[in-house]
């Protein structure tokens, strides 16, 4: 049953094969928990397709700095804040996002969204 509606709709996934054979799964006394291990068992599952996007290029020609904190414990806060930067968005128009965090109890200390990953100074980060 699930090959013929796959030949169909090949990328449908398990909880609307199961919607769409519900009625016959009861006749056979499958609940939906069985109708997933059955299609697991048969390898018959749909892996989803998952968006990825490389943002991180750790082989560039710039200098890498040592890790300073790793003789430090942090015990209390406001000792030490750290520093990242990440990527939102879609590709069309990214921005990206830098945040300043206290690392003992992890406390959004500043951040700032912008367009590019320029190194001028913008406004005050809030």
């Amino acid at each position: 049953m699930v090959l013929e509606i796959r030949e169909k709709m090949p990328k449908i996934g398990t909880k609307k094969l199961y919607y769409i054979l519900r009625d016959k799964l009861v006749l056979m006394d499958i609940g939906r928990d069985k109708f997933f291990d059955i299609l697991r068992a048969n390898h018959l599952l749909i892996q989803p397709k998952r968006r990825y996007h490389v943002t991180t290029n750790s082989h560039h020609r710039f200098r890498k700095h040592q890790n300073l904190l790793v003789s430090i414990d942090v015990i209390r806060p406001e000792q030490v804040w750290v520093s990242d930067i990440t990527y939102i968005g879609r590709r069309e128009k990214p921005c990206y996002l830098s945040l300043v965090t206290d690392a003992y109890s992890k406390k959004i200390m500043g951040y700032f969204v912008a367009d590019n990953l320029n190194t001028e100074i913008g406004p005050p980060m809030r």
